[in-house]
């Protein structure tokens, strides 16, 4: 029975590593077929996805340094092309994100468009989750980002615990701005594939994901994550993404829907003000 636990405390921990270009196609795949039952919070597709985060990051982590050297060339780090891009992508995923959530969710209950309030409440809790999960992985691996020694980086210097006093020099893995993106990309593409799986299938997905893999690039063009860092982010995103909605899908009617998609407030002639629950909609 130990030998299990410990089988599985090891198998939680690979999985705290993850896979960049691979999930845009699985996720999108697993996301649009619906049956007649609510499905699991945790399906057999998410260990085939786990399995893939876990091998990318084998095969990436050699390859860290000679990445990171590669991108810092001069010629690279001159062009302005790939400064500009690399600032925008970075902005649009954090703060960006955030904001682009908290607006949808506003203006979907000012205007009373459930769908759009779904998708900004759904998509800022998968920021939250991810947001949380990735700091205390940062705080715990204490892992030096690649700028801390520029004449030969070490993608090696790892103490556990250091993150938590040493400042941010040393909290690099994994990254947030990736963890952001996948997680809204995640997100909301579970939430249209419900209505436009089609659309979902061939647009809004390749789009998203593609976006969150830029900001992914963008962090190692700018010398602040290594390659294994963007895809460890990727995965804590994606699985945020994906279990918020699904936990959604599988709980209608949970705490969070009823409070704050289903309730209102309203005033009558008097200034008078009641609150209510309205019973979910049909999802």
């Amino acid at each position: 029975m130990k030998s299990r636990s410990t089988n599985k405390r090891h198998t939680a921990a690979r999985l705290a590593c993850a896979g960049l270009l691979i999930v845009s196609s699985t996720v999108a795949s697993a996301q649009i077929q619906t049956t007649s039952s609510p499905p699991p919070l945790f399906t057999w597709r998410d260990g085939v996805l786990a399995a893939g985060f876990v091998v990318a990051t084998f095969a990436a982590h050699p390859l860290d340094k000679q990445a990171a050297l590669l991108l810092q060339q001069p010629y690279r780090q001159k062009n302005s092309i790939f400064q500009k891009s690399a600032a925008i992508v970075r902005n649009i995923a954090l703060p960006g994100s955030g904001i682009i959530g908290v607006t949808m969710y506003a203006t979907g209950r000012l205007t009373h468009s459930e769908r759009l309030a779904q998708v900004g409440l759904h998509g800022t809790e998968a920021l939250a989750i991810g947001a949380v999960t990735g700091t205390v992985l940062k705080d715990f691996f204490g892992r030096a980002r690649p700028f801390v020694d520029t004449v030969s980086p070490n993608p090696n210097d790892w103490k556990l615990l250091r993150g938590f006093h040493a400042g941010e020099e040393y909290r690099s893995f994994p990254s947030g701005h990736t963890t952001a993106a996948f997680a809204a990309a995640a997100a909301v593409s579970a939430e249209t594939s419900r209505w436009w799986p089609q659309l979902t299938y061939f647009g809004i997905g390749p789009i998203l994901y593609g976006g969150a893999t830029a900001v992914g690039l963008s962090r190692m063009y700018n010398n602040r994550h290594w390659a294994s860092d963007v895809i460890t982010g990727a995965m804590i995103g994606t699985f945020a993404g994906t279990k918020v909605v699904r936990y959604h899908r599988t709980h209608p009617g949970n705490r969070i829907d009823r409070w704050l998609l289903n309730a209102s407030v309203s005033a009558d002639r008097l200034h008078r003000f009641s609150f209510s629950i309205l019973p979910a909609l049909g999802r």
